[in-house]
């Protein structure tokens, strides 16, 4: 019979019948045994390691600080977002491949390798403390104390009151310190010697990025301090702001780059449309829309994981939001005011839209209504196109566009803060949005004034300014190192076999027109 059906008063009768049976006592008791020496080790070992259960353990607790508590869920954000944004290397070393010449190929490819494993020692060794360290208003270097944090020597467990782990975000600003990097390179494509390359990356990622930087998102850095009592502009009653980087990334990036497109000199053979010329062409454009659709992929790390919070809910949906809808105006304008030029759809032109789209809305991007966005993102549609235009007008050879997208667009971004921060939002918390009267932005066209603008304009002339200068310092010094450029023979030849011995596709031979060989030329009627 199925124990399930029988009443209360047939299992009791069924138990007295079992303890009459001395088999089953003996099983009856050794089960019994069992379990109650199991509860036994279970409660001690819950009494001796009572900490990891949560409880109180018999050693005094220990006295945790604020910057001693990991948030686990932001954590996790953070590297989740870093991990994006260093996906965009991905698409950054695709974008220059495809908009290269192939007999440059493998030289793009190493450069942006290199670039990027130079870029992580450096920002380990001492450009994370410059640059994110406290120190005094242009350079960092520890934790205020007198703690160097060169090599990450005396970190603390959590950077700053951001709760998230100190490694984990310099992870997420080595993400953005190897994208400004990148960036530099992309103008100087196709006639940089290798090792002039690492020669200038040392000065690019070591000093430039992290100390600039470091005026506008340090912890003391002038620019961020700047509007509050006792600083620069106090009256203002605002600082520079920059919530992702058009400016400390972008726009730093693409004046370094427009540095080293000056001090190079065009590619040989580039003929400039005022001389009856224009731009060389692409070799792969399928690789480089590709390459430029990972980068709006990794931007979402690179915006949204900017917040540092995954608490945020508001704020990370705002931010992809208006990246997205940035992206998506400026292509759509590149593409439309780039048309009357040619009469044709142009692909580099769409592709550069949508990324000079996201490089302005990276500034922005919290403080803005989707609809600024729709319109901040159009205005940089124009500016890439014109930009472009200007580059090839004053005769510089910026075969991506790194100039116009980055350090024109950049600096659009930044200013249009002034214009369009909407009043509604402040920063961005471990916890929660702190959206309290004293933080929330407010631009001109919302009834704010114009000290936010002054702010936004006075930082990024500041940076832009002083990018330029020392980077053309930096960049003639190499030249006159006798190492930027390679030689007249070298650049004939292509810099893949120059300095790298070997051609991108060794299996099929590429004629100047692009033109397949082996198609059948014969009588079209055998037989």
């Amino acid at each position: 019979m199925n124990s399930s059906h029988l009443s209360r008063a047939e299992r009791f009768a069924r138990l007295g019948q079992r303890l009459r049976d001395s088999e089953w006592r003996k099983y009856g008791l050794t089960i019994a045994l069992g379990k109650f020496t199991a509860l036994v080790i279970l409660m001690t070992g819950f009494a001796l390691y009572a900490g990891v259960f949560g409880q109180a353990a018999h050693a005094a607790d220990p006295v945790l600080k604020g910057n001693d508590i990991v948030n686990p869920l932001n954590t996790l954000w953070v590297l989740i977002a870093a991990f994006l944004v260093f996906m965009m290397q991905v698409g950054f070393t695709m974008l220059e491949a495809g908009f290269c010449r192939s007999r440059e190929t493998v030289n793009v490819l190493m450069e942006c390798i290199v670039d990027t494993c130079l870029c992580g020692l450096l920002f380990f060794g001492f450009g994370f403390a410059f640059m994110f360290g406290h120190g005094n208003g242009f350079i960092g270097w520890g934790d205020g104390n007198g703690h160097s944090w060169w090599l990450l020597n005396n970190a603390p467990a959590t950077y700053e009151t951001t709760g998230v782990s100190f490694l984990a975000f310099w992870l997420f600003q080595f993400a953005f310190a190897d994208t400004c990097s990148t960036i530099t390179s992309g103008a100087m494509i196709g006639r940089t010697g290798f090792v002039g390359d690492l020669i200038y990356s040392v000065g690019v990622s070591g000093f430039i990025y992290p100390i600039i930087g470091h005026w506008a998102w340090g912890p003391d850095g002038f620019l961020y301090v700047m509007g509050s009592e006792g600083h620069l502009f106090a009256s203002l009653g605002t600082g520079f702001h920059d919530f992702a980087g058009s400016t400390v990334v972008h726009t730093i990036g693409g004046f370094i780059a427009f540095a080293g497109a000056i001090a190079l000199g065009p590619r040989i053979g580039r003929k400039f449309k005022r001389d009856g010329g224009g731009p060389m062409l692409p070799h792969d454009l399928v690789v480089a829309a590709v390459g430029g659709l990972i980068l709006w992929f990794g931007w979402y790390g690179f915006n949204p994981g900017s917040t540092l919070s995954a608490m945020d809910f508001h704020g990370v949906g705002r931010v992809a939001t208006n990246t997205t809808l940035a992206a998506c105006s400026a292509c759509l304008v590149a593409m439309l005011y780039a048309f009357p030029q040619t009469k044709k759809w142009d692909l580099g032109f769409t592709v550069n839209g949508f990324l000079a789209g996201l490089v302005a809305i990276t500034c922005p991007c919290y403080w803005v209504t989707p609809m600024g966005s729709v319109i901040i993102g159009a205005v940089a549609g124009i500016v890439v196109v014109a930009g472009v235009n200007f580059m090839e007008w004053i005769r510089v050879d910026d075969p991506i566009g790194a100039v116009p997208v980055h350090g024109f667009c950049g600096v659009w971004g930044t200013i249009s803060l002034g214009f369009f921060a909407c009043g509604q939002f402040g920063a961005s918390g471990a916890i929660a949005p702190d959206n309290s009267a004293a933080v929330v932005l407010k631009g001109l066209f919302y009834g704010g004034g114009t000290n936010l603008l002054k702010a936004q304009l006075f930082g990024n002339i500041v940076v832009t300014l002083a990018t330029f200068s020392v980077a053309l310092l930096l960049m003639f010094a190499v030249k006159k190192m006798g190492f930027l450029r390679v030689s007249e023979a070298g650049e004939l030849e292509g810099l893949d076999i120059h300095e790298h011995g070997i051609p991108p596709y060794p299996e099929f031979v590429l004629t100047p027109a692009a033109t397949p060989h082996g198609v059948y030329e014969g009588p079209t009627n055998v037989g």
